[in-house]
C-alpha cells in the first residue's frame, strides 16, 4: 500500500499524519465510494483544522510557564457587544506590545473572546512570559478579574486548543485570533510503501495512545491515521 506520511517536528514531540495516496490506491483494502463532502462534514473538518493549527502554534512558539489568562469584566464595565470587546482588546494589545518592546522581548499572543448565553463577555489569552508580567498585566487590565495560570506541556495542549477554538453554540458568540509571529513548522513528507501495520515509535519516543486516531475518510474512501510521538527525555 502506497501512502503519504507527514511529520510535524516539535521540541518534545512529533505529530504524524498518514493517509493512502489516492493515485495508487490501497492494495488488499476495498475502497469505499468517494463522496462529495457535505456542509456538515466541511464545517467539522474546518473546526478540526482550526484547533489543530492552534495546538501546533502553541507547541512551536510557547513554553511551559508562559501565561494562560482568563480576563473578566466588572458588570458596569462590560463591553456592549463583540465589536466593543474587540476594540478593548486592540487598546490592551497596544499597551502590551509597548511593554514587551521596552524589555526587548517578542510579543506573542493567542486570544479567544467569548460571549456566553447570558451576555457576559470574557477573554482567554495566551502570552509569552516576561519579567514582572503579573504586575504588568494587572496594571494594563483595569476592567475586572484576572485569573492567571501557566502553560504545561502534558497532553500536547490539545484540550486547551480545542477549548479556545471551540465552535459557536446557539445563543453564544466567540472571536479567535493570534499574532502573526507564530509559525507552524513545515511538515516532512515521506512516501511509504509497506503494509498498514501498527506504527512503532522512533528511538527515544513513545506513542501517546490518547492521540491515536484511525478510520476511513468519508470523502476519499481511503484509510487514515493520526498519532503523536512524545520524547521520553524531554528538552526544557
Amino acid at each position: 500500500m502506497a501512502r503519504k506520511k507527514k511529520e510535524y517536528h516539535f521540541k518534545n514531540s512529533i505529530e504524524v499524519e498518514e493517509y493512502v495516496d489516492g493515485r495508487f490506491g490501497a492494495r488488499g483494502k476495498e475502497r469505499l465510494e468517494k463522496k462529495k463532502a457535505t456542509p456538515e462534514q466541511m464545517k467539522k473538518q474546518n473546526q478540526l483544522n482550526r484547533a489543530k493549527n492552534c495546538r501546533r502554534r502553541i507547541k512551536n512558539n510557547f513554553e511551559e510557564g508562559d501565561y494562560y489568562l482568563t480576563l473578566t469584566f466588572k458588570k458596569e464595565l462590560r463591553p456592549s457587544g463583540m465589536e466593543d470587546a474587540k476594540e478593548i482588546w486592540t487598546k490592551v494589545q497596544r499597551k502590551l506590545r509597548d511593554a514587551y518592546k521596552k524589555q526587548n522581548e517578542k510579543f506573542k499572543w493567542i486570544i479567544s473572546i467569548e460571549k456566553g448565553k447570558r451576555g457576559a463577555i470574557h477573554f482567554h489569552l495566551i502570552l509569552n512570559r516576561i519579567e514582572n508580567g503579573d504586575k504588568l498585566i494587572r496594571k494594563i487590565w483595569p476592567y475586572g478579574g484576572i485569573y492567571m495560570r501557566f502553560l504545561y506541556e502534558e497532553g500536547g495542549y490539545k484540550d486547551l486548543a480545542d477549548y479556545i477554538t471551540k465552535p459557536l453554540e446557539e445563543g453564544e458568540g466567540s472571536y479567535y485570533s493570534h499574532s502573526r509571529n507564530l509559525p507552524i513548522p513545515e511538515p516532512k513528507i515521506k512516501r511509504v510503501k509497506s503494509k498498514w501495520r501498527e506504527p512503532k515509535p522512533y528511538k527515544g519516543y513513545y506513542i501517546d495512545k490518547n492521540s491515536y486516531e484511525e478510520g476511513i475518510n468519508p470523502v476519499t474512501g481511503y484509510p487514515y491515521r493520526h498519532y503523536e510521538m512524545i520524547r521520553i527525555n524531554r528538552r526544557t
